[in-house]
């Protein structure tokens, strides 16, 4: 395995760009009471540069993500009564993913037996880059892990923190956290990109490894992640291969929750900090 230091760059910008040069990103997400997750995922996406975001929510909750992230704009999906995704919205986010350059699916999903149907019949049948997180990766643990899926996006993605990874792998948080280098190694066996949350964050495809310095303790905090989601989704959106977006998101990530902590401490950080501090973060590489 080879251990990499070097943080990618992402390209310069040229004077001809337009929002259409940055990329789509489609985030897919939000459930009755967790509207906030895929409000915070889209606007990370566009504080990290994507040049269009698109929140694609159950319709239940519309309103209130739009609220939320008034940037971003926003596709009904169907939705049951409890406010979370049918399994038909697959064929609608399928749809709309044609237009999307990445999809960045989870913040905020939920985990009922529905939306398992849901996510089980997305990734089955989608070929868009994709960064899957959150209640996505949870509902992937309950059909058999990453060895369910029967086709691959072309780019997968996934950020789980380390008791996600424990149900995907199916062991315990104790042996995830006992080796953790071993655990992301066997989370991009099936070949997608792992990066495994927590302390020195790790990033791997299989063949490289990049442990995270930055970060702090203050950034175990709910939401924290789905920044992170939005993040490298929108780097994947303007370029960047899922292994170098997913290195140099958690670099940022780390360094926005730096900045965030050394001007409000690490006690009361919040997502919201993390996100604010992220345009600073960006400038600096």
């Amino acid at each position: 395995m080879e251990r990499l230091t070097a943080i990618p760059h992402l390209p310069l910008r040229p004077a001809s760009a337009n929002k259409g040069t940055f990329g789509t990103v489609l985030v897919v997400g939000g459930s009755r009471g967790m509207a906030g997750a895929v409000a915070l995922a889209g606007r990370a996406a566009l504080a990290g540069g994507a040049g269009l975001v698109r929140l694609a929510v159950p319709d239940r909750i519309l309103d209130t993500v739009a609220t939320l992230a008034p940037d971003c704009t926003t596709l009904p999906l169907s939705d049951t009564p409890a406010g979370r995704l049918h399994p038909r919205a697959a064929v609608e986010v399928l749809r709309a993913a044609r237009e999307a350059t990445v999809l960045a699916l989870g913040p905020g999903l939920g985990c009922d037996s529905d939306t398992v149907l849901f996510v089980r019949s997305l990734l089955e049948n989608l070929d868009t880059p994709t960064v899957v997180d959150a209640d996505a990766l949870n509902c992937l643990a309950k059909i058999g892990g990453l060895s369910a899926l029967i086709h691959r996006p072309a780019t997968l993605v996934i950020t789980p923190h380390p008791g996600e990874a424990a149900r995907l792998l199916r062991t315990s948080v104790a042996e995830i956290q006992s080796d953790r280098e071993r655990a992301a190694e066997q989370l991009a066996a099936g070949g997608c990109v792992a990066l495994l949350k927590g302390q020195g964050t790790l990033v791997t495809e299989g063949r490289r490894i990049y442990v995270n310095q930055t970060g702090n303790p203050g950034m175990a905090t709910g939401g924290a992640g789905d920044v992170l989601t939005g993040l490298i989704a929108a780097l994947i959106a303007q370029g960047l291969s899922g292994f170098d977006a997913a290195v140099l998101g958690a670099h940022v990530h780390g360094a926005a929750g730096d900045a965030a902590a050394r001007e409000l401490g690490q006690v009361s950080l919040t997502a919201e900090n993390i996100l604010s501090c992220l345009p600073g973060a960006i400038s600096v590489r």
